[in-house]
């Protein structure tokens, strides 16, 4: 299983980008079921607020209710995760504190990667990150 983050989700159905493409084959393959993966509540709540700022709210929610369906069951946040979270956070200046819970849930929930377009996930030791448009992004969706 593999966890997937708010760019992902967003690069998917937004506008023209050098990562769409890849993201869209990415959620195409888990509609598929040739890829497992899962997220958050939290993830689909960010993409929502990132989406209701350009395509409105109706819209915003209507995609976030088709991918929380699509990567249920979502991952739950335990209390161990966001503590281990913020002690990433802490060590890691470059990563943000929602990124770094979300590196801890994927760990805890021995992920077999995180995909993101957001680069200051490769930082967290342990945690196998995974860019969109790279080798081993193409190798990740062939595998699965």
């Amino acid at each position: 299983m593999i966890v997937v983050d708010t760019t992902i989700l967003a690069l998917a159905v937004g506008t023209e980008h050098e990562l769409r493409d890849a993201a869209r084959r990415l959620v195409s393959a888990v509609t598929t079921r040739s890829l497992e993966a899962a997220t958050t509540p939290d993830v689909i709540q960010e993409f929502a607020h990132v989406r209701a700022r350009r395509y409105g709210r109706a819209d915003a929610a209507q995609l976030g209710r088709r991918y929380s369906e699509l990567l249920s069951p979502l991952l739950v946040v335990e209390s161990d995760h966001l503590e281990r979270g913020l002690r990433l956070f802490e060590e890691h200046p470059e990563l943000g504190a929602f990124d770094a819970v979300l590196a801890a849930t994927a760990l805890a929930h021995e992920a077999g990667a995180l995909v993101s377009a957001d680069t200051d996930f490769r930082v967290v030791s342990g945690l196998r990150y995974v860019a969109p448009g790279t080798a081993e992004f193409e190798e990740l969706l062939r595998r699965e």
